[in-house]
């Protein structure tokens, strides 16, 4: 959950400084996409960390005023700040402290990268992109032509977006089956090669789809 970072810096009809995106964005668009970190925070572990870098960036100082002002508007949600710089180096100590993090793109471009580190492929994240008009679901990395054709890739990514949009669309039961599927394929180790234990059996994008495929069928 991102927005621009090019800003503006003036002063509101009450006398409060405020800013302006000079590209896309305003104070009610940063309200907006906060308010959607929340909607998710409700629905998880009610924990959101706002992630910035306010000790430096001024653009950074009013996101981080904007989110200070909605936290009291929801008292069931743990919110806790943190600069990206601690941000990054945590989510490599301790990546299960965070459960729902929200930030501009500069920053979530460079976290959602660390992220797939961790995990241990790009081909493992998910993304969903939920703006005011139609959402779109698919895998947090690009386009890999040099994998073209060569049944290489690891489609766990795009078959979990899949699962986001069930639960989008509140289909719960729905893609709560794909995760168990994706998760099950991954405890036998039915993996592309990146992901694959040492000694373990060669599967590519096919089979690994297939593999899923009849789990689910199954259920």
């Amino acid at each position: 959950m991102y927005f621009g970072q090019k800003k503006e810096l003036g002063v509101n009809e009450n006398g409060v400084e405020d800013a302006f995106d000079t590209n896309y964005y305003s104070r009610p668009e940063i309200e907006r996409i906060l308010k959607v970190a929340y909607q998710y925070a409700r629905q998880r572990r009610k924990h959101l960390t706002v992630v910035d870098k306010a000790n430096v960036l001024a653009s950074s100082r009013l996101w981080r005023k904007i989110a200070q002002e909605m936290a009291p508007q929801y008292p069931d949600v743990t919110t806790d700040f943190m600069y990206v710089d601690n941000a990054s180096m945590r989510m490599i100590q301790e990546p299960r402290f965070f459960d729902v993090m929200v930030t501009e793109n500069t920053f979530g471009d460079i976290l959602t990268d660390e992220g797939s580190c961790i995990t241990g492929s790009m081909g493992l994240l998910p993304s969903a992109s939920t703006g005011e008009h139609t959402p779109v679901f698919e895998p947090i990395h690009g386009s890999w032509p040099q994998g073209k054709g060569l049944n290489i890739a690891n489609p766990l990514a795009q078959i979990l977006s899949v699962a986001m949009l069930f639960e989008y669309f509140d289909l719960k039961e729905e893609g709560k089956l794909i995760r168990e599927a994706v998760d099950a394929s991954l405890d036998q180790n039915v993996r592309t090669p990146e992901i694959q234990v040492e000694g373990g059996v060669k599967y590519g994008t096919k089979e690994v789809g297939q593999w899923i495929v009849d789990y689910i069928k199954k259920k």
